[in-house]
Protein backbone atom coordinates (compact mmCIF):
# COMPACT_ATOMS: atom_id res chain seq x y z
CA UNK A 1 0.00 0.00 0.00
CA UNK A 2 1.16 3.88 -1.08
CA UNK A 3 1.53 5.79 2.29
CA UNK A 4 -0.98 8.69 0.06
CA UNK A 5 -3.31 6.43 -1.21
CA UNK A 6 -6.47 8.45 -1.71
CA UNK A 7 -4.82 11.93 -1.78
CA UNK A 8 -5.08 13.84 -4.48
CA UNK A 9 -3.63 16.85 -5.08
CA UNK A 10 -4.22 19.80 -8.13
CA UNK A 11 -1.19 21.03 -9.15
CA UNK A 12 -1.52 24.18 -10.59
CA UNK A 13 2.32 24.55 -10.95
CA UNK A 14 4.75 24.54 -13.09
CA UNK A 15 8.57 24.35 -14.13
CA UNK A 16 10.69 22.89 -11.45
CA UNK A 17 10.16 23.63 -7.73
CA UNK A 18 6.16 22.85 -7.49
CA UNK A 19 6.15 20.07 -10.25
CA UNK A 20 9.34 18.44 -7.91
CA UNK A 21 7.10 18.35 -4.87
CA UNK A 22 4.17 16.83 -7.01
CA UNK A 23 6.80 14.07 -8.12
CA UNK A 24 8.09 13.49 -4.81
CA UNK A 25 3.64 13.23 -3.24
CA UNK A 26 3.01 10.72 -6.54
CA UNK A 27 6.01 8.81 -5.30
CA UNK A 28 4.35 8.48 -2.39
CA UNK A 29 1.15 7.24 -3.86
CA UNK A 30 -1.19 10.88 -4.23
CA UNK A 31 -3.43 10.92 -7.31
CA UNK A 32 -1.41 14.40 -9.19
CA UNK A 33 -3.97 16.15 -11.50
CA UNK A 34 -1.30 18.12 -13.05
CA UNK A 35 -3.29 21.39 -14.91
CA UNK A 36 -1.33 22.85 -17.94
CA UNK A 37 -2.53 25.61 -20.45
CA UNK A 38 -4.30 23.87 -23.50
CA UNK A 39 -1.97 23.42 -26.66
CA UNK A 40 1.30 24.81 -24.63
CA UNK A 41 1.35 23.18 -21.51
CA UNK A 42 4.23 23.51 -18.54
CA UNK A 43 6.71 26.09 -20.04
CA UNK A 44 9.44 23.31 -19.51
CA UNK A 45 8.10 21.07 -22.16
CA UNK A 46 9.90 23.37 -24.45
CA UNK A 47 13.40 24.25 -22.29
CA UNK A 48 14.94 21.65 -24.66
CA UNK A 49 17.11 19.65 -26.54
CA UNK A 50 17.74 17.64 -26.04
CA UNK A 51 13.69 16.29 -26.16
CA UNK A 52 12.33 12.68 -26.12
CA UNK A 53 12.53 11.28 -29.42
CA UNK A 54 9.22 10.02 -30.75
CA UNK A 55 8.38 6.73 -32.82
CA UNK A 56 10.37 7.84 -36.29
CA UNK A 57 12.77 9.78 -34.28
CA UNK A 58 11.94 13.02 -34.17
CA UNK A 59 11.41 15.35 -31.39
CA UNK A 60 8.63 16.00 -29.70
CA UNK A 61 7.37 18.28 -27.14
CA UNK A 62 8.58 16.62 -23.96
CA UNK A 63 12.04 18.03 -22.96
CA UNK A 64 14.54 16.19 -21.01
CA UNK A 65 13.61 19.17 -18.38
CA UNK A 66 9.98 18.51 -18.43
CA UNK A 67 10.45 14.29 -18.10
CA UNK A 68 12.83 15.23 -14.81
CA UNK A 69 10.35 16.61 -12.60
CA UNK A 70 6.64 14.96 -13.62
CA UNK A 71 6.42 11.40 -13.74
CA UNK A 72 3.25 9.73 -11.48
CA UNK A 73 0.89 12.30 -12.87
CA UNK A 74 -2.41 12.97 -15.07
CA UNK A 75 -2.54 15.80 -17.43
CA UNK A 76 -5.44 17.78 -17.37
CA UNK A 77 -5.17 21.22 -20.13
CA UNK A 78 -7.93 23.60 -18.85
CA UNK A 79 -7.82 27.48 -19.73
CA UNK A 80 -8.15 29.08 -16.56
CA UNK A 81 -8.65 33.04 -17.74
CA UNK A 82 -12.09 31.94 -18.72
CA UNK A 83 -15.32 31.62 -16.40
CA UNK A 84 -16.14 27.96 -17.99
CA UNK A 85 -12.54 27.10 -16.95
CA UNK A 86 -12.44 28.52 -13.62
CA UNK A 87 -16.05 26.41 -12.43
CA UNK A 88 -13.84 23.33 -13.61
CA UNK A 89 -10.60 24.12 -11.50
CA UNK A 90 -13.31 25.02 -8.64
CA UNK A 91 -15.28 21.41 -8.74
CA UNK A 92 -11.93 19.88 -9.21
CA UNK A 93 -10.58 21.82 -5.97
CA UNK A 94 -14.10 20.44 -4.19
CA UNK A 95 -12.74 16.54 -5.42
CA UNK A 96 -9.23 17.15 -4.33
CA UNK A 97 -6.92 17.33 -0.58
CA UNK A 98 -4.47 19.46 -1.60
CA UNK A 99 -3.98 22.38 -4.75
CA UNK A 100 -0.57 23.49 -5.03
CA UNK A 101 0.45 26.53 -6.90
CA UNK A 102 3.01 28.86 -8.17
CA UNK A 103 2.01 31.94 -9.80
CA UNK A 104 3.00 35.39 -8.67
CA UNK A 105 1.60 36.45 -4.86
CA UNK A 106 -2.15 37.48 -5.32
CA UNK A 107 -2.01 36.14 -9.09
CA UNK A 108 -4.54 33.68 -8.77
CA UNK A 109 -7.39 36.26 -6.98
CA UNK A 110 -8.21 37.46 -10.37
CA UNK A 111 -9.86 33.85 -11.63
CA UNK A 112 -11.41 33.48 -8.01
CA UNK A 113 -8.68 31.01 -6.93
CA UNK A 114 -6.82 33.13 -3.99
CA UNK A 115 -5.97 31.60 -1.03
CA UNK A 116 -8.79 33.89 0.73
CA UNK A 117 -11.25 32.85 -1.40
CA UNK A 118 -10.19 29.28 -1.23
CA UNK A 119 -10.49 29.20 2.58
CA UNK A 120 -13.51 29.86 2.66
CA UNK A 121 -15.00 27.56 -0.03
CA UNK A 122 -13.00 24.75 0.99
CA UNK A 123 -12.05 24.98 4.61
CA UNK A 124 -10.44 21.73 4.90
CA UNK A 125 -8.24 22.29 1.68
CA UNK A 126 -4.37 22.31 2.36
CA UNK A 127 -3.43 24.98 -0.15
CA UNK A 128 0.38 25.33 -0.82
CA UNK A 129 2.06 28.51 -2.57
CA UNK A 130 5.22 28.96 -3.89
CA UNK A 131 6.59 32.35 -5.14
CA UNK A 132 9.89 34.10 -5.00
CA UNK A 133 9.35 36.07 -2.06
CA UNK A 134 6.64 34.82 -0.02
CA UNK A 135 3.63 36.31 0.64
CA UNK A 136 4.43 39.24 2.46
CA UNK A 137 7.63 41.44 3.15
CA UNK A 138 8.21 44.40 0.93
CA UNK A 139 9.40 41.84 -1.99
CA UNK A 140 6.18 40.08 -1.95
CA UNK A 141 4.66 41.35 -5.49
CA UNK A 142 7.90 40.63 -7.31
CA UNK A 143 8.76 37.34 -10.01
CA UNK A 144 10.82 34.93 -8.59
CA UNK A 145 13.36 32.58 -10.29
CA UNK A 146 16.14 30.06 -8.93
CA UNK A 147 18.92 32.33 -10.28
CA UNK A 148 17.46 35.50 -8.71
CA UNK A 149 17.01 33.23 -5.43
CA UNK A 150 20.89 31.60 -5.83
CA UNK A 151 22.52 35.40 -6.27
CA UNK A 152 20.08 37.02 -3.77
CA UNK A 153 20.18 34.06 -0.64
CA UNK A 154 23.75 33.80 -0.54
CA UNK A 155 24.03 30.77 -2.69
CA UNK A 156 26.33 32.20 -5.68
CA UNK A 157 28.64 34.23 -3.21
CA UNK A 158 29.87 31.25 -1.57
CA UNK A 159 29.85 28.96 -5.23
CA UNK A 160 33.05 29.35 -6.74
CA UNK A 161 36.77 29.81 -6.80
CA UNK A 162 37.98 32.54 -4.36
CA UNK A 163 39.53 34.80 -7.42
CA UNK A 164 36.45 34.19 -10.07
CA UNK A 165 33.08 35.28 -10.04
CA UNK A 166 30.59 34.42 -8.00
CA UNK A 167 28.93 31.07 -9.59
CA UNK A 168 25.42 29.74 -9.55
CA UNK A 169 25.06 25.75 -8.77
CA UNK A 170 24.98 23.64 -11.74
CA UNK A 171 20.97 22.28 -11.32
CA UNK A 172 18.38 24.83 -9.81
CA UNK A 173 19.21 23.84 -6.42
CA UNK A 174 16.89 26.73 -4.98
CA UNK A 175 14.00 25.41 -6.77
CA UNK A 176 14.90 21.71 -5.62
CA UNK A 177 15.46 22.70 -1.93
CA UNK A 178 12.15 24.51 -2.39
CA UNK A 179 9.79 21.29 -3.64
CA UNK A 180 11.63 19.55 -0.74
CA UNK A 181 10.40 22.01 1.94
CA UNK A 182 6.78 22.24 0.48
CA UNK A 183 6.28 18.51 0.22
CA UNK A 184 7.66 18.92 4.17
CA UNK A 185 5.14 21.27 4.55
CA UNK A 186 2.15 19.84 3.08
CA UNK A 187 2.89 16.66 4.78
CA UNK A 188 2.97 18.29 8.18
CA UNK A 189 -0.51 20.24 7.30
CA UNK A 190 -2.18 16.66 6.19
CA UNK A 191 -0.96 15.23 9.91
CA UNK A 192 -2.40 18.61 11.63
CA UNK A 193 -5.97 18.22 9.22
CA UNK A 194 -6.27 14.46 9.83
CA UNK A 195 -6.12 15.82 14.02
CA UNK A 196 -8.25 18.63 13.46
CA UNK A 197 -10.24 18.58 10.05
CA UNK A 198 -8.58 22.04 9.03
CA UNK A 199 -7.08 22.59 6.31
CA UNK A 200 -4.42 25.84 6.35
CA UNK A 201 -1.75 27.97 3.41
CA UNK A 202 1.77 26.72 3.25
CA UNK A 203 3.66 29.85 2.17
CA UNK A 204 7.13 28.80 0.39
CA UNK A 205 9.32 31.65 -0.71
CA UNK A 206 12.68 30.49 -2.90
CA UNK A 207 14.34 33.40 -0.96
CA UNK A 208 13.95 32.35 2.15
CA UNK A 209 14.85 28.11 1.44
CA UNK A 210 17.81 29.58 0.14
CA UNK A 211 18.93 31.33 3.05
CA UNK A 212 17.80 28.10 5.01
CA UNK A 213 20.01 25.79 2.77
CA UNK A 214 23.15 27.82 3.83
CA UNK A 215 23.05 26.31 6.80
CA UNK A 216 26.74 27.20 8.34
CA UNK A 217 27.48 29.48 5.95
CA UNK A 218 24.77 31.34 6.95
CA UNK A 219 25.70 30.93 10.90
CA UNK A 220 29.40 31.30 10.15
CA UNK A 221 28.02 34.80 9.13
CA UNK A 222 25.93 35.33 12.34
CA UNK A 223 28.34 33.86 14.70
CA UNK A 224 31.29 35.95 13.88
CA UNK A 225 30.19 38.99 12.09
CA UNK A 226 32.25 38.40 8.84
CA UNK A 227 30.97 36.39 5.57
CA UNK A 228 32.87 32.77 4.83
CA UNK A 229 35.34 33.18 2.23
CA UNK A 230 34.12 31.88 -1.20
CA UNK A 231 36.79 28.71 -1.24
CA UNK A 232 35.90 26.53 -4.42
CA UNK A 233 35.95 22.86 -3.71
CA UNK A 234 36.90 23.78 -0.54
CA UNK A 235 35.50 23.66 3.01
CA UNK A 236 35.37 27.23 5.01
CA UNK A 237 35.64 25.29 8.74
CA UNK A 238 37.32 22.42 7.79
CA UNK A 239 40.94 21.20 6.12
CA UNK A 240 41.27 19.03 4.09
CA UNK A 241 38.05 18.86 2.90
CA UNK A 242 37.99 19.31 -0.85
CA UNK A 243 39.19 18.57 -4.62
CA UNK A 244 42.75 17.16 -5.67
CA UNK A 245 43.84 16.85 -8.89
CA UNK A 246 45.66 13.98 -10.35
CA UNK A 247 46.89 12.47 -12.88
CA UNK A 248 44.05 11.57 -14.59
CA UNK A 249 41.31 13.26 -13.19
CA UNK A 250 40.11 14.68 -9.84
CA UNK A 251 39.12 12.91 -6.86
CA UNK A 252 37.77 14.86 -2.99
CA UNK A 253 39.28 14.20 0.34
CA UNK A 254 37.15 14.47 3.72
CA UNK A 255 39.13 14.55 6.65
CA UNK A 256 36.60 15.14 9.50
CA UNK A 257 38.56 15.09 12.44
CA UNK A 258 41.64 15.10 13.73
CA UNK A 259 42.13 10.97 14.01
CA UNK A 260 41.24 10.96 10.73
CA UNK A 261 43.94 13.43 9.56
CA UNK A 262 46.78 11.14 11.54
CA UNK A 263 45.58 8.46 9.10
CA UNK A 264 45.52 10.39 6.06
CA UNK A 265 49.28 12.11 6.75
CA UNK A 266 50.19 8.31 7.37
CA UNK A 267 48.69 7.36 4.23
CA UNK A 268 50.28 10.38 2.37
CA UNK A 269 53.68 9.38 3.54
CA UNK A 270 53.87 12.29 6.06
CA UNK A 271 53.48 11.14 9.26
CA UNK A 272 55.50 14.16 10.77
CA UNK A 273 51.94 16.35 9.85
CA UNK A 274 50.07 14.60 12.46
CA UNK A 275 52.69 16.02 14.66
CA UNK A 276 53.42 18.83 13.48
CA UNK A 277 52.13 22.10 15.36
CA UNK A 278 50.34 24.05 12.46
CA UNK A 279 48.40 20.75 11.10
CA UNK A 280 47.92 18.93 14.13
CA UNK A 281 44.08 20.10 14.87
CA UNK A 282 41.29 21.37 12.52
CA UNK A 283 41.70 24.41 14.15
CA UNK A 284 45.22 25.00 13.14
CA UNK A 285 44.47 23.39 9.54
CA UNK A 286 42.01 25.63 8.77
CA UNK A 287 44.58 28.24 9.73
CA UNK A 288 47.38 27.47 7.94
CA UNK A 289 45.51 26.05 5.03
CA UNK A 290 47.73 28.16 2.62
CA UNK A 291 50.80 25.84 3.81
CA UNK A 292 49.17 22.53 3.45
CA UNK A 293 47.04 22.34 0.77
CA UNK A 294 49.58 22.78 -1.62
CA UNK A 295 51.83 20.07 -0.30
CA UNK A 296 48.92 17.77 -0.38
CA UNK A 297 48.02 19.16 -3.84
CA UNK A 298 51.85 18.58 -5.08
CA UNK A 299 51.40 15.26 -4.01
CA UNK A 300 48.29 14.14 -5.32
CA UNK A 301 49.40 14.81 -8.81
CA UNK A 302 51.65 12.05 -8.70
CA UNK A 303 49.50 9.38 -8.93
CA UNK A 304 46.28 8.33 -11.25
CA UNK A 305 42.59 8.65 -9.54
CA UNK A 306 42.25 4.94 -8.89
CA UNK A 307 45.79 4.68 -7.10
CA UNK A 308 44.52 7.34 -4.69
CA UNK A 309 41.59 5.74 -4.41
CA UNK A 310 42.66 2.31 -3.65
CA UNK A 311 45.02 3.45 -1.26
CA UNK A 312 43.15 5.91 1.14
CA UNK A 313 40.01 3.16 0.97
CA UNK A 314 42.71 0.80 2.95
CA UNK A 315 42.97 3.74 5.35
CA UNK A 316 39.28 4.00 6.50
CA UNK A 317 39.36 7.30 4.75
CA UNK A 318 36.55 9.20 3.00
CA UNK A 319 37.26 9.73 -0.62
CA UNK A 320 35.47 9.93 -4.15
CA UNK A 321 35.90 10.50 -7.88
CA UNK A 322 34.49 13.25 -9.29
CA UNK A 323 32.28 11.12 -11.86
CA UNK A 324 30.61 13.10 -14.95
CA UNK A 325 26.64 11.43 -15.23
CA UNK A 326 27.95 8.80 -17.31
CA UNK A 327 29.90 7.29 -14.24
CA UNK A 328 27.58 8.41 -11.66
CA UNK A 329 24.43 6.08 -13.55
CA UNK A 330 27.53 3.47 -14.12
CA UNK A 331 28.41 3.10 -11.09
CA UNK A 332 26.90 -0.74 -9.08
CA UNK A 333 25.82 1.16 -6.16
CA UNK A 334 23.02 3.77 -8.07
CA UNK A 335 22.40 0.64 -9.49
CA UNK A 336 21.71 -1.36 -6.78
CA UNK A 337 19.65 1.67 -4.98
CA UNK A 338 17.44 1.70 -7.92
CA UNK A 339 18.26 5.00 -8.82
CA UNK A 340 17.44 4.37 -12.68
CA UNK A 341 14.01 3.44 -13.44
CA UNK A 342 12.09 2.91 -16.74
CA UNK A 343 8.57 3.44 -17.53
CA UNK A 344 6.60 3.09 -21.09
CA UNK A 345 5.69 6.54 -22.91
CA UNK A 346 2.77 7.06 -25.45
CA UNK A 347 5.03 8.42 -27.96
CA UNK A 348 8.03 6.16 -28.20
CA UNK A 349 8.32 2.39 -28.94
CA UNK A 350 9.04 1.55 -25.56
CA UNK A 351 10.30 2.44 -22.00
CA UNK A 352 12.22 5.76 -21.31
CA UNK A 353 14.81 5.95 -18.60
CA UNK A 354 14.04 8.67 -15.53
CA UNK A 355 15.88 9.07 -12.46
CA UNK A 356 14.68 6.95 -9.58
CA UNK A 357 13.11 8.65 -6.50
CA UNK A 358 15.93 8.27 -3.19
CA UNK A 359 12.93 7.51 -0.43
CA UNK A 360 13.08 3.81 0.19
CA UNK A 361 10.57 3.36 2.39
CA UNK A 362 9.90 -0.32 4.15
CA UNK A 363 6.22 -0.29 4.66
CA UNK A 364 5.03 1.88 2.00
CA UNK A 365 7.78 1.35 -0.97
CA UNK A 366 7.39 4.35 -3.97
CA UNK A 367 5.42 2.97 -7.00
CA UNK A 368 5.95 4.32 -10.33
CA UNK A 369 2.76 3.70 -12.45
CA UNK A 370 2.66 6.79 -14.85
CA UNK A 371 5.40 8.65 -17.21
CA UNK A 372 5.19 12.13 -17.08
CA UNK A 373 2.30 12.98 -19.05
CA UNK A 374 1.83 14.35 -22.68
CA UNK A 375 -0.40 17.42 -22.16
CA UNK A 376 -3.87 16.69 -21.83
CA UNK A 377 -3.64 13.71 -22.08
CA UNK A 378 -5.94 12.89 -19.36
CA UNK A 379 -8.09 15.37 -19.51
CA UNK A 380 -11.10 13.30 -20.80
CA UNK A 381 -10.88 10.73 -17.85
CA UNK A 382 -10.66 12.95 -14.90
CA UNK A 383 -13.39 15.00 -16.25
CA UNK A 384 -15.08 11.85 -16.38
CA UNK A 385 -13.93 10.01 -13.80
CA UNK A 386 -14.06 13.34 -10.93
CA UNK A 387 -16.81 15.88 -12.80
CA UNK A 388 -19.35 13.24 -14.18
CA UNK A 389 -19.00 14.98 -17.57
CA UNK A 390 -20.21 13.07 -21.04
CA UNK A 391 -18.58 12.68 -24.14
CA UNK A 392 -20.79 15.69 -25.56
CA UNK A 393 -19.66 18.01 -22.66
CA UNK A 394 -15.88 17.48 -22.93
CA UNK A 395 -16.11 17.63 -26.88
CA UNK A 396 -18.11 21.37 -26.70
CA UNK A 397 -15.39 22.09 -24.06
CA UNK A 398 -12.65 21.27 -26.40
CA UNK A 399 -14.32 22.92 -29.09
CA UNK A 400 -14.58 26.32 -27.48
CA UNK A 401 -10.56 25.97 -26.33
CA UNK A 402 -11.54 25.75 -22.99
CA UNK A 403 -9.93 22.68 -22.28
CA UNK A 404 -7.58 20.55 -24.59
CA UNK A 405 -6.85 16.88 -25.31
CA UNK A 406 -4.02 14.42 -26.27
CA UNK A 407 -4.94 12.94 -28.80
CA UNK A 408 -7.14 15.55 -29.70
CA UNK A 409 -11.12 15.06 -30.11
CA UNK A 410 -11.93 13.90 -33.76
CA UNK A 411 -14.96 15.52 -33.42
Amino acid sequence: MSALKNIRVLDLSRVLAGPSCTQILADLGADIIKVERPGEGDDTRQWGPPFLQDKDGNDTTESAYYLSANRGKRSVAIDITTEQGQDLIHRLIAQSDILIENFKTGGLDKYGLGYARIKQQYPGLIYCSITGFGQDGPLASEPGYDFLAQAMGGLMAATGVPDGEPMKAGVALSDIMTGLYAAIGILAALHHREKTGEGQHVDLALLDCTLASMTNIAQYFLTSGTCAPRLGNAHSTIVPYQAFATQDGHIIIAIGNDRQFTRFADAIGHEEWARDERFITNRMRVKNRDILIPLIATIIKTRSCAAWLDLFHQASLSVAPVNRMDQVFAMPQIQAREMKISLPHPLTDGAISLVGSPLKLSGTPVSYDKPPPVCGEHSAAILRELLGLGDDDIAALEAESIIGSFPPSKT
